[in-house]
């Protein structure tokens, strides 16, 4: 006999949870996202729209040596629904990116020497380039002039401070080097630590790693020092992981529902920052943005376990899986509006036979199971799924 297992982005109830029902408690002060949350946020995309209508994201990201994480970015954005995306790289390896980038441009920064930018040239042009996002960090060589730029990017005087931005890898180890950093950065930002990036960020701010607890396996942990770091810092924190925490300034903390050994796989979370920097760059606020890039993030890790099982997926696998999620939330965005119901089911109430005929009540043509509804419920029905972001 072959096992019928239901297909799709979830798990079957009492997989992988910590209480009845197939979902694991949520630490006290968070919210968990799900489909029907997610949906409302997904950003509008008019039929008369255009590639300049949905959102330009710049892209400082990559190195020689890390050439995959700019890459990475570049087809996440464009795969969640970015117009526009231009990867800015140092001049001697434009040639490089601009032939694997194919939908991307790519934009020459000034140099003083082979790889290394000049930091003030650079920062004119990033300024002159015009962005709605950005993503800063992925991949970058470290060294100082690169943190000269990033300094430079991040404390423009407010009048020339830019768009909102997504900071991740050597971007987020720049921040743990400079003291009281989150008073001098003048943009919105996005920070998506995960658990180590997180704690030496924590330690640049004065904290002592053993305040925050086991920020690994402590959901209720890594609620509350998401939470005290998004305050302190002024800025939205994504402590990437399992049940992977979003926090804002104001206190707001959501938690995704996803925990999926097979996402721990170099690359993901550079999907995960052109996913959230695409979102930036079509108009929704920062902790929006995280929200839902997040859980397009741990949904399209969901489509692509169902398929190869817990190991074996390569970060290169979920861009293509992103729009699906996308779509996904889309219809359930499309019924939130109608009101309508999607599937096979009764309706509340037939339409009466035509008078004079001789059929009885319900038999006249349209009468019976409509088209738009299931039996109990729902066509599209919340899923329950369990990965990691």
């Amino acid at each position: 006999m072959v096992d019928r297992r239901p297909v799709g982005f979830g798990r079957r109830d009492g997989e992988g949870s910590t209480r009845p029902g197939g979902q694991p408690d949520v630490p006290e002060g968070a919210t968990r996202l799900d489909d029907e949350s997610m949906a409302r946020l997904l950003p509008v995309r008019e039929a008369r729209g255009h590639k300049g209508t949905f959102g330009k994201l710049l892209v400082i990201a990559g190195s020689l040596d890390y050439a995959g994480a700019a890459l990475l970015v570049c087809r996440a954005a464009g795969r969640a629904g970015a117009g526009l995306v231009t990867l800015a790289v140092p001049e001697s390896l434009q040639p490089l990116f601009a032939a694997k980038v194919v939908e991307a441009t790519t934009m020459a920064l000034p140099e003083d020497d082979v790889e290394e930018v000049d930091p003030e040239p650079a920062l004119a042009k990033v300024l002159d380039h015009e962005h709605d996002a950005m993503v800063i960090g992925p991949g970058l060589r470290p060294s100082l002039a690169t943190t000269d730029l990033l300094r430079l990017i991040l404390t423009a005087p407010e009048e020339a401070a830019g768009p909102p931005a997504v900071l991740d890898a050597e971007a987020l180890r720049t921040l743990a080097s400079a003291d009281d950093w989150w008073q001098s950065v003048t943009r919105p930002c996005v920070l998506t630590p995960h658990a180590g990036e997180f704690a030496r960020l924590r330690a640049g701010s004065g904290h002592q790693p053993d305040e925050d607890g086991d920020l690994n396996a402590d959901d209720a942990a890594r609620v509350r020092a998401a939470s005290a770091a998004a305050a302190e810092w002024g800025q939205v924190v994504i402590l990437k992981g399992a049940n992977t925490v979003i926090a804002a300034p104001d206190g707001s903390t959501a938690v995704a529902p996803f925990e999926n050994p097979a996402m721990a796989s170099g690359g993901t979370g550079d999907v995960l920052a052109g996913t959230v920097g695409a979102l930036l760059a079509q108009g929704l606020a920062p902790f929006d943005a995280a929200r839902l890039g997040v859980y397009l993030h741990g949904l399209a890790g969901e489509t692509v376990r169902e398929r190869l099982g817990d190991a074996g997926l390569l970060a290169s696998d979920l861009p293509e899986a992103v729009p699906l999620a996308r779509k996904r939330l889309a219809a359930i965005a499309e019924r939130q509006r109608s009101g309508r119901r999607v599937g096979f089911g009764v309706r509340d109430e037939a339409p009466p036979a035509p008078s004079g005929s001789g059929d009885g009540p319900g038999t006249g043509p349209g009468d019976g199971p409509g088209d738009d509804a299931v039996p109990g419920g729902d066509a599209f029905p919340a899923a329950s799924p369990g990965g990691s972001s």
